[in-house]
C-alpha cells in the first residue's frame, strides 16, 4: 500500500480485520466486520480452499460489505460482517478446529454474530458457539428460507418483465445442486417453471434433477451459454465478468449466490444489455430474515410473510430503476447507504 492508499479513507473499507492462525487445529481464517452501524455484524463463516491469503482476505471484504447491504435493505437490525476458513488438509479434526474457531470470535465481544455458509453446517456452528460465542444458526438451516426468497425475487421479477404473476412457461437454469439450489429448484418446479439444473458435481446435479423433476442437466461449462429466461446463480462468487455477461442468453438473473458479480461494473454491463438483474443481496435475504425472526420468536407464518416481503422488494426496487433508467444494482446501493447513513450515531450498539 502507498502513502497515498494509506491515506485515502476509501482504501479501508471495513472497520475491522481480523486474521486468524492457530496451526495446533490447522486454523487459517479471517474475520471481517464491515460495518456495525444498524447493529452487531451478522454473516456466515464460509469454508473453502484460497489460493492465498489476499485471496481470501479481499473475498471476505467484498462478502462483509455486502452483508451490510443485505441486512439494511432487509430492514434488519445488523450491520454486515463474514469469515472465511481457508481449507486445506492441514485441517485433521473439523470440531476442534471451529472450537478454537469460536474462541476467536468471541474476542470480537459480540461484533461479529456467525452464521452458516457455503462449506460450513449448523453443527459447525453449534462447535463455534461451544467456545462461548453467540451464533445465529446452530440448530437451524435457513437455506430453505433463502431459497423461498430467491423464488419471491424471480417471481418479482418475471412479473416485471413478463407481465405474468406466476412462473408457467418460464425456464430456469440454476447454478447449484447444494441446500439453496435444491430447495430452489422444488419451489420453481411446483410453481409451473421449467427447471434446468447444473453443478460442477454433474452426479448430484442428475440426482437433483431426478428427484426433483427438473427438465434437464446443463454441463458446467454451458451454465453462462445456455439459452433459458432466468439465470439463477446458487453456487460460488464471481460467476458473472464481462465475457460472461456477453454470452448470456436469459433476460433475468436472481439468485442466491453471494458476490454474483466480478466488480460492480458488470450490473452496468447488464443493465446495457437489457438484462434484468436482481442484486444478489437483496434476492437471498431469506435466511438472514429467518435468523432475526428466530431470535425473536417469530412462529412459521410470521417468517414466511417477511420473507415473501423480499418480492416486494425487488418489485419496488425494478419499476424505480426502471423508472430513472439506472441498474437495479446501483439504485440498491443508493438506497442501502442512506440507510446506514441516516442512522442516529451509537444506534447499533441501542439495538
Amino acid at each position: 500500500m502507498t502513502d497515498v492508499e494509506a491515506c485515502d479513507p476509501s482504501a479501508w473499507t471495513a472497520e475491522q480485520t481480523v486474521i486468524v492462525r492457530d496451526d495446533s487445529v490447522g486454523l487459517r481464517a479471517v474475520i471481517v466486520i464491515d460495518d456495525t452501524t444498524l447493529g452487531p455484524g451478522l454473516g456466515g463463516i464460509r469454508l473453502r480452499h484460497y489460493a492465498s491469503l489476499t485471496q481470501a482476505v479481499q473475498e471476505c471484504h467484498r462478502l462483509a460489505s455486502a452483508m451490510s447491504r443485505k441486512n439494511a435493505l432487509a430492514d434488519l437490525p445488523y450491520g454486515g460482517a463474514k469469515a472465511v476458513i481457508l481449507d486445506g488438509p492441514w485441517i485433521v479434526d473439523r470440531v476442534a478446529l471451529m472450537r478454537r474457531f469460536g474462541a476467536f470470535v468471541a474476542r470480537t465481544n459480540g461484533s461479529y454474530l456467525p452464521g452458516v455458509d457455503m462449506g460450513t453446517t449448523t453443527d459447525d456452528l453449534a462447535h463455534v458457539a461451544a467456545a462461548g460465542c453467540a451464533v445465529s444458526c446452530s440448530d437451524v438451516d435457513p437455506s430453505k428460507w433463502t431459497a423461498i426468497g430467491v423464488w419471491a425475487s424471480i417471481r418479482a421479477a418475471v412479473a416485471h418483465v413478463h407481465g405474468q404473476a406466476d412462473l408457467r412457461g418460464m425456464s430456469v437454469l440454476v447454478q447449484g445442486a447444494g441446500h439453496v439450489g435444491s430447495a430452489l429448484t422444488r419451489e420453481l418446479i411446483r410453481d409451473g417453471a421449467t427447471v434446468l439444473v447444473c453443478d460442477v458435481d454433474e452426479g448430484r446435479a442428475a440426482s437433483l434433477a431426478a428427484e426433483a423433476g427438473a427438465a434437464a442437466v446443463v454441463a458446467a461449462g454451458a451454465v453462462t451459454t445456455t439459452a433459458c429466461d432466468v439465470f439463477a446463480p446458487c453456487a460460488a462468487a464471481g460467476v458473472l465478468d464481462a465475457q460472461a455477461v456477453d454470452a448470456l442468453d436469459c433476460q433475468i438473473v436472481a439468485g442466491a449466490a453471494n458476490d454474483t458479480l466480478t466488480d460492480p461494473g458488470i450490473a452496468a454491463l447488464l443493465h446495457e444489455r437489457g438484462i434484468t438483474y436482481v442484486p444478489d443481496y437483496v434476492a437471498n435475504a431469506g435466511g438472514v430474515i429467518q435468523i432475526h425472526g428466530q431470535r425473536r420468536g417469530w412462529d412459521e407464518a410470521q417468517t414466511m410473510n417477511a420473507v415473501m416481503a423480499i418480492g416486494e422488494r425487488v418489485s419496488d426496487l425494478l419499476v424505480e430503476a426502471a423508472g430513472r433508467r439506472i441498474a437495479p444494482q446501483t439504485l440498491a446501493e443508493r438506497h442501502a447507504a442512506a440507510i446506514v447513513g441516516s442512522a442516529p450515531l451509537g444506534e447499533g450498539a441501542a439495538r
